[in-house]
């Protein structure tokens, strides 16, 4: 009896902590996707281009991307809750900083800084699921997790809309000023002190991974602005692009080569369901970041809808997605996981091209409401599976290098969409209007367009939603190839010292010692 007791209270005081957690991660993926419904605004209030804003959420992403390599770790080494806290403190003084910008370069460099702090969060909601709740219980906690992140991007466009029509675009920022510090002031209160663990740190790596990933997104990016051509001098942007390329192989060559302790171990990539989840994961942040950006645009550009009642037309999506959440939470512990994420990935692809047939001038509501709602179908079956496949065979030592090389591959995948619909927004723009329109610089970014040139507009936003559905179907592929967990490795396999053991044994024996 007071076994059981001490294991129910265990089970309690983890959920407490997750649920605490899930608070700031909610508040960190919002901000990935809250940018996209202010674009038009932005574009008047701080005269910039499409481009300059989309830089908004290109820097928040790379800057939160690079560092999670070694955010997880550090996590291990100083403890989850102390990284978790000093990123919320971080992330929350930035927020206020990018709300009072008055320069697109100032809101730029504030989103850098913002995306730093979201780095060193965003790895501990993870670590702490592997490391706080038993081997049977992880799905569901992991179906939580997935649930909060896939809610999360889909509430940033709403939650933007009303912020924007009400209190100006700057609220979109501010807004994480009061949800920090009560964010801060639960972690303080409900996440628990876990076992440290000694690291040494890649320098190296971290430098490669850095630069390589800098250069790549710059130079797909900036390509369409500077007609795929030469930048300055000598620097053209293929240079740019194969530079990265070249820095990244380097990467993988020195993690290959380093006997210590490399960002990112390549033994957990000998699991085959780590190997593919990690492609899934990538396509998933890719189109989740890639799609709202043409979607919301359209709305406001052609159908004339404020920003609020734009973003609205993402409420079936959330609502479904969050209903959805605990049913599927609850299948992924049975059920095998290339069933769930197939079928989600394949809802995705299939709203995206339903889309783009029907992005037109005048298309009714009710219509576009169709492919949106089956969006949140595919977010419920997507984030879960992925996530809980992906990290069920990690060994305890590697907790955090384990869910900072996954949130890394997100995150890559979500840069990656950032810049890459943009290249093609502005791509299929200079083909229905020429170069000044892809600048945008040819019509009027505060309001809907003339009627003559909303067929355009609309066909080039829809055609730009073809890349992501295009990008999904690699996901697709991946996932299908899922083997069940049982099948996958043995954890034992992946142990990079003597003494660490699979994590459901760690689990089991911390059961057994709480009670």
């Amino acid at each position: 009896m007071e076994s059981t007791t001490a294991q129910a209270h265990g089970t309690r005081s983890a959920w407490a902590a997750l649920w605490a957690l899930c608070l700031g991660f909610f508040m960190i993926l919002v901000d990935s996707t809250i940018v996209s419904v202010a674009i038009p605004t932005m574009m008047v209030s701080l005269h910039a281009s499409i481009n300059e804003v989309l830089w908004v959420t290109s820097a928040y992403l790379l800057a939160y991307a690079v560092p999670l390599l070694i955010t997880g770790r550090l996590g291990d080494r100083f403890g989850p809750k102390a990284l978790y806290q000093t990123g919320l403190v971080i992330f929350t003084a930035s927020s206020a900083w990018c709300g009072l910008s008055g320069s697109i370069g100032m809101l730029v460099t504030a989103r850098v800084f913002q995306g730093l702090g979201a780095s060193m969060m965003t790895p501990q909601t993870m670590t702490v699921v592997t490391r706080t709740f038993p081997a049977n219980r992880r799905g569901t906690a992991m179906g939580m997790w997935g649930a909060v992140a896939g809610v999360a991007t889909l509430v940033g466009p709403i939650l933007g809309g009303v912020l924007i029509d009400s209190l100006g675009w700057q609220w979109i920022f501010f807004i994480n000023v009061p949800v920090g510090i009560v964010g801060l002031g639960l972690a303080m209160k409900l996440v628990p002190h876990l076992e440290i663990h000694s690291h040494r740190f890649d320098v190296t790596g971290v430098a490669l991974s850095a630069v390589g990933m800098f250069l790549l997104v710059f130079g797909i990016q900036e390509g369409e602005t500077y007609h795929w051509g030469t930048i300055a001098g000598p620097i053209s942007v293929w240079s740019l692009i194969i530079a990265g390329a070249v820095v990244l192989a380097a990467f993988v060559l020195w993690q290959a080569k380093n006997a210590a302790e490399p960002l990112v171990p390549l033994p957990l990539f000998k699991d085959r369901n780590f190997s593919l989840a990690n492609i899934g994961i990538a396509a998933v942040g890719f189109t989740i970041t890639a799609l709202s950006f043409p979607l919301m645009l359209y709305a406001q550009k052609v159908l004339g809808l404020s920003p609020v009642r734009s973003a609205l037309l993402m409420v079936p999506m959330a609502i479904i997605t969050g209903g959805l959440a605990k049913p599927v939470g609850n299948l992924v512990d049975r059920t095998h996981p290339r069933y769930l994420g197939g079928f989600g990935l394949a809802c995705m692809i299939t709203s995206l091209v339903w889309l783009w047939q029907i992005m037109a001038p005048g298309r009714a509501i009710w219509q576009l409401e169709l492919p949106i709602a089956l969006i949140g179908v595919a977010n419920a079956f997507m984030w879960s599976p992925i996530s809980a496949t992906a990290t069920r065979n990690l060994p305890m030592h590697a907790a955090g290098a384990g869910s900072g090389v996954y949130n890394t591959t997100r995150q890559v995948g979500a840069v990656l969409g950032s810049a890459g619909i943009a290249v093609v927004m502005q791509s299929r723009l200079a083909a229905a209007f020429g170069a000044s329109a892809a600048a945008g610089s040819s019509y009027d970014a505060s309001g809907a367009l003339p009627a003559f040139v909303q067929p355009g507009f609309a066909r080039a936003m829809g055609e730009s939603l073809l890349l992501p559905a295009a990008i999904l179907l690699i996901g697709l592929v991946a996932v299908l190839f899922f083997a069940r967990p049982e099948q996958t490795m043995a954890p034992h396999r992946l142990r990079a010292g003597r003494h660490a053991q699979p994590v459901a044994a760690a689990e089991t024996a911390t059961a057994a010692e709480d009670s």
